[in-house]
């Protein structure tokens, strides 16, 4: 018998837990940046990994969001359309823009003006194409081809370079479901793309430092991973000692991989692009396990599960925040004492603007625009 995957209304707090970690890593890479650019020295003395493994991860965090992703929208999608050969793609485009474009189009709006009225952190260089080409690239998923090309936008557009290799993604995806179903070739494809993501990460990036994290096949490696894990999880159920076996796994992945990532670099696993997806990997695992045992979150860890719940809206939002803050601590003179509170303050309040954003404006517009009839032509 194929394993239940949760309903629309169910959550899984093992893979809310997951996107927790990863908007958390997200947010605490942003501070550091913002003082590492001011130079303050506030991480002298602490070793090397510790510093790399609570502020440098960032980049590991989106990775861990891509595998995420993939997994839900392929569930989603065999939930309502199986097998995957009946999917209504016009229905599978309809409920993506209902999810996504709400909240990205205000947030475009909002930079929109701010440029126009030159306030510091958010008014693009002329040499990167000015409003019009940020705001083209944005609309059209392809800020990272521009970042690579003319160099990084600030960092309220930047953070939507993810946004970009995601959306490209699925742009293809209910297609490749429509002519192949759940056949064979349909995994063929999905694996094609996780053999590709590393090279896309090494070979094929050609010293670009910017399109070595952002290009698009280095983020689909993670997607399709995510694919290919719900479609195992929806056909298969694990025994208890299988399950058992990937969580050991997965974690010890997960933590060798944020907690050894300079370790991991000197093996060269860096160098050839593996390390993201075998982080991605790592995820994977979790991510099957959360799926068929149910996992319920401890009381102490709900705080990451709800930042994971709300991590779209975060992820969107929260350089607001920082860049308030972090002005906040220039102008107290940059005192060392205030380095925690920053990063504390920054955690907390980018939760409450994002639940705020979510209860109060993304999520009752998304279910308007997905209960509005469909126009037929």
């Amino acid at each position: 018998m194929p394993a239940q995957i949760s309903s629309n209304s169910e959550r899984l707090d093992g893979i809310d837990v997951l996107r927790g970690l990863a908007i958390l890593l997200v947010m605490l890479n942003h501070v550091n940046m913002r003082l590492f650019m001011a130079k303050v020295p506030y991480t002298a003395g602490l070793p090397n990994q510790l510093v790399s493994s609570l502020v440098w991860n960032g980049q590991r965090g989106v990775q861990i969001f891509f595998a995420v992703s993939g997994f839900l929208i392929t569930s989603v999608t065999l939930r309502r359309w199986s097998p995957l050969a009946q999917i209504n793609v016009r229905a599978f485009y309809r409920i993506r823009f209902a999810r996504i474009a709400p909240l990205l189009l205000m947030l475009l709006a909002v930079l929109t003006m701010l440029d126009l009225w030159h306030v510091p952190d958010f008014v693009i260089s002329p040499k990167t194409g000015g409003l019009s080409h940020a705001l083209l690239a944005a609309l059209t998923f392809h800020i990272n081809v521009l970042e690579a090309w003319h160099g990084y936008l600030p960092a309220n557009w930047d953070i939507l370079w993810s946004l970009s290799v995601e959306e490209v993604f699925y742009l293809f995806f209910p297609l490749l479901c429509w002519m192949l179903g759940r056949s064979k070739p349909l995994i063929a494809v999905l694996c094609l793309f996780v053999v590709l993501g590393p090279f896309a990460r090494s070979v094929f990036s050609a010293g670009n430092e910017v399109w070595y994290e952002y290009s698009y096949l280095g983020g689909m490696d993670a997607i399709a991973l995510g694919c290919l894990t719900a479609l195992l999880v929806s056909s298969k159920e694990f025994s208890r000692q299988t399950r058992s076996f990937l969580t050991i796994v997965g974690l010890a992945t997960l933590t060798a991989s944020l907690c050894l990532s300079l370790r991991i670099n000197a093996l060269g696993l860096k160098q050839n692009g593996l390390d993201m997806t075998i982080l991605a990997a790592g995820a994977c695992m979790i991510i099957a396990v959360a799926a068929q045992s149910r996992w319920r979150s401890p009381i102490f860890l709900m705080p990451i599960v709800r930042l994971g719940q709300r991590s779209y809206e975060i992820y969107l939002t929260h350089m607001f925040i920082v860049f308030a803050l972090f002005h906040l601590f220039l102008n107290a003179g940059k005192p060392l004492s205030a380095v925690l509170p920053l990063f504390m303050g920054t955690i907390i309040l980018a939760g409450i603007l994002g639940e705020v954003v979510a209860r109060y404006y993304s999520e009752p517009v998304n279910r308007i625009l997905r209960a509005a009839p469909t126009v037929r032509y």
